[in-house]
């Protein structure tokens, strides 16, 4: 740790800023390397630093006011969101685990944490139990539209690139939309790269999706309504926190209105038509029953699934599709 000695100074050494001092604990804690680690780290910390910041939040901007209520308190507030369907379990005990490390980080011992399920009083699952919504094209439809009405166009380029595509959130934001559009025009497939989990990079994880007419069109409403000098979502002066408040928090009150948890269902229903299309039967959570007649065709197609999706193993499918069993 590079500076022992010093932890009495604001951030515990580590400068004035709370955004800035966990990522640069946590590059000391892991000696520079480690790089998806630190980064996946570093961005859930910037999660726990908006809401410091936030009317919800403590207001801290010093590492050294954080204490365990501050955690437990980040908890509920986690908690609230999964409850209204806007967060993942997971999601949210990853977010706390991070902020329990970075603090680790910035401190040097493991005094300020806390257990992220028993914090969250959950547990996480790794099977779906209810059928995803934005499945009909047309429900679909009605939400773009909706958004489009409420000038939120890059909102309906999200939900759009989701659901047409299976991209995280965070990757239809961050899609560099030239590249994918002359991929389409070139190759017939795109190449998902930006955003995606762990820093990956395009040639060690190529993630190739074969493009349909779903695909150019969200595309191509995605690069018209990208802001002028970008090659993404965001504005060339717009930092994706910033973009995440002012755009996709909105956005979430028009998706609840059309009857849709957030933006990540429109991942779960690209799996299951993905499912359907590789299978010709629907997907477990929809009735389908490939997993008892056919399991070799099943496993096939949650390997194919899980490489589109941008996951290393195929378990993890069944938190969009349902269970084998």
């Amino acid at each position: 740790m590079a500076l022992v000695g010093r932890r009495d100074g604001r951030n515990f050494g580590y400068g004035r800023q709370l955004s800035y001092a966990g990522p640069q604990a946590l590059k000391d804690l892991f000696g520079g390397g480690h790089y998806g680690t630190v980064k996946a780290h570093s961005d859930r910390w910037q999660a726990f630093v908006l809401w410091c910041r936030s009317e919800d939040g403590p207001g801290f901007n010093d590492a050294r006011q954080i204490n365990r209520q501050t955690l437990r308190d980040y908890a509920e507030h986690l908690r609230h969101h999964v409850e209204q369907g806007e967060l993942a379990i997971t999601t949210a005990q990853n977010r706390l685990s991070s902020v329990n490390r970075t603090m680790a980080a910035l401190r040097g011992d493991q005094y300020v944490k806390v257990p992220p399920s028993k914090a969250l009083g959950m547990r996480r699952t790794s099977v779906r139990c209810s059928v995803p919504q934005g499945q009909d094209p047309e429900h679909v439809k009605q939400i773009v539209d909706a958004l489009c009405e409420h000038k939120m166009l890059r909102a309906a380029a999200i939900a759009q690139l989701a659901r047409a595509t299976g991209m995280r959130l965070r990757e239809a934001i961050l899609a560099d939309l030239p590249r994918l559009k002359r991929e389409a025009e070139h190759y017939g497939k795109i190449n998902i790269q930006n955003g995606t989990k762990g820093g990956r990079a395009g040639a060690s994880a190529p993630r190739w999706i074969t493009v349909n007419d779903h695909i150019r069109g969200a595309l191509a409403f995605a690069h018209h309504v990208s802001p002028d000098g970008s090659h993404n979502l965001l504005a060339p002066n717009e930092s994706y926190l910033d973009f995440q408040r002012g755009i996709v928090r909105p956005a979430r009150d028009i998706l609840h209105q059309y009857s849709l948890k957030g933006f990540h269902e429109l991942r779960a229903a690209y799996a299951c038509e993905r499912y359907e299309q590789i299978t010709h039967h629907p997907a477990p959570i929809n009735g389908g029953r490939c997993c008892q007649l056919d399991q070799h065709l099943d496993k096939d197609a949650r390997v194919k699934i899980s490489y589109e999706l941008g996951h290393g193993r195929i378990g993890v499918v069944s938190a969009y599709i349902g269970s084998r069993a």
